[in-house]
């Protein structure tokens, strides 16, 4: 069984920017663990963290937006075998991550869009691994992406970053591309431009089945993800 969990903290740290063709390529500015929680207890030494930029922009033509995701070990130990999890949801879709694997449709966690699983390996202490991640974003719903560090056979949760939003208070539907800010519930627009469009996704909660429900806290869903599957199968 593999599972994933997550609610809120904050920090700050300096991602490393990588970007790929086609995606809206500009300064993310700093990265930030915004959305995030320790879930399961990493082992004495090790300390996992994920960071995404605190603003991206998606282009209003294409909807095409790049996005930087790293885990680091902040810890004085190193990690043993990770593995990242990119999830998307509502109007963020994530269409590819670098050096990552699709996860099937029929194994993406309920209200996911989709999903890819990144083999970390081993992270000594101190040390990072970022992420290119092209995406879409349908500006006239609302997006938030998930980011769990899990062991390599899926069955901890050391880390999860969101699902936490990206979005803007302030539409930009005539500029060429539109600003989003990490932890920032997007205000929609209607394609006629007068009213907001609704999202499609209402409910305030993730169901998890046997597991119970899950929390939603300051616009930011905590999500318990299990499979009835070999564990390994994502990987």
């Amino acid at each position: 069984m593999s599972a994933i969990a997550g609610s809120l903290v904050m920090a700050s740290f300096s991602a490393v920017l990588v970007f790929s063709a086609g995606a809206v390529a500009e300064d993310q500015g700093p990265g930030s663990d915004k959305g995030g929680k320790v879930v399961d207890e990493a082992p004495a030494g090790v300390k996992l963290t994920t960071r995404l930029p605190e603003k991206i922009s998606v282009d209003n033509g294409s909807r095409k937006t790049a996005i930087t995701a790293t885990v680091k070990n902040e810890g004085t130990k190193e990690s043993g075998i990770l593995r990242l999890l990119v999830v998307g949801f509502d109007g963020l879709t994530v269409k590819n991550v670098q050096g990552c694997a699709a996860v099937p449709t029929g194994d993406l966690p309920e209200g996911a869009n989709s999903a890819f699983s990144c083999p970390v390996g081993t992270l000594a202490a101190g040390a990072s691994k970022s992420y290119a991640v092209d995406a879409t974003f349908d500006l006239r719903r609302t997006g938030k992406i998930c980011l769990p560090v899990q062991t390599g056979d899926g069955r901890k949760t050391y880390w999860q970053q969101g699902p936490v939003p990206f979005g803007t208070s302030n539409p930009s539907p005539n500029a060429p591309a539109t600003p989003l800010l990490l932890g920032t519930d997007n205000k929609p627009v209607a394609p006629d431009g007068d009213e907001l469009a609704k999202t499609g996704f209402e409910r305030e909660v993730l169901p998890l089945g046997a597991a119970g429900a899950a929390l939603l806290t300051a616009g930011v869903a905590g999500m318990w993800w299990t499979r009835r599957r070999p564990a390994g199968r994502l990987g």
